[in-house]
């Protein structure tokens, strides 16, 4: 088996996010003997956003520099490296009520029409990516954002990312949540619960939409 393991924190060492991918992975590691990881941090290697020599060269015009050459080919490797998966575990903090722009530009890069999905001759869009593969996102935020709070229409980092995920046919994914982390109080009470759900994952609930 493999699995894949992103974060895309800026924070480092300091980051809630990561210590929830960690023992996510940590576990899976543990229950899957000789389970193969493959880590990738978009904060310390990002990954370029979309420009014009990108959208160029998706309808036959190649760019010439190298670097540019370089940053597609890496966008294809994260497509065969997500095809290639059983498991795949994202550290998602959010930013500015959304997802942070290195991560973005991650999903940019593997969400390609004809790849990793496609419209079919009726319009309707349907992914590409093999079923079978299990996803766990790590949602770290500062504030409160889920059902029912005062902030839960500013909510468009977890929703986002699952209709992403969603779209390439990634379908069964469940979330680890550790929120209000800039309240005072609820920060070392909400990694704790977070960790230990991962210590139990019968008690995740599957991702959905709202």
């Amino acid at each position: 088996m493999k699995l894949w393991h992103i974060d895309s924190s800026v924070l480092g060492e300091n980051s809630a996010s990561r210590k929830l991918t960690a023992a996510l992975v940590a576990r899976e590691d543990a229950a899957h003997p000789g389970l193969a990881i493959e880590y990738l941090d978009l904060a310390a290697n990002p990954v370029g956003h979309l420009s014009p020599a990108h959208i160029g060269a998706m309808f036959g015009h190649p760019p010439t520099d190298a670097a540019t050459l370089a940053d597609i080919a890496r966008g294809q490797s994260f497509i065969d490296t997500l095809m290639g998966a059983d498991i795949i575990v994202i550290g998602v903090p959010m930013y500015n009520f959304g997802l942070p722009t290195q991560l973005k530009a991650w999903a940019d890069r593997v969400l390609v029409a004809g790849k990793t999905f496609k419209y079919g001759a009726d319009g309707v869009p349907f992914g590409l990516v093999p079923a079978g593969k299990k996803v766990y996102l790590a949602s770290t935020r500062g504030g409160l954002y889920g059902p029912g709070s005062p902030a839960a229409g500013l909510e468009h980092q977890e929703s986002h990312l699952i209709a992403m995920l969603n779209f390439i046919g990634l379908t069964d994914i469940t979330i680890h949540h550790a929120d209000g982390l800039a309240i005072p109080g609820l920060k070392d009470p909400a990694i704790a619960a977070a960790l230990g759900e991962i210590a139990a994952p019968a008690r995740a609930e599957p991702a959905t939409i709202a």
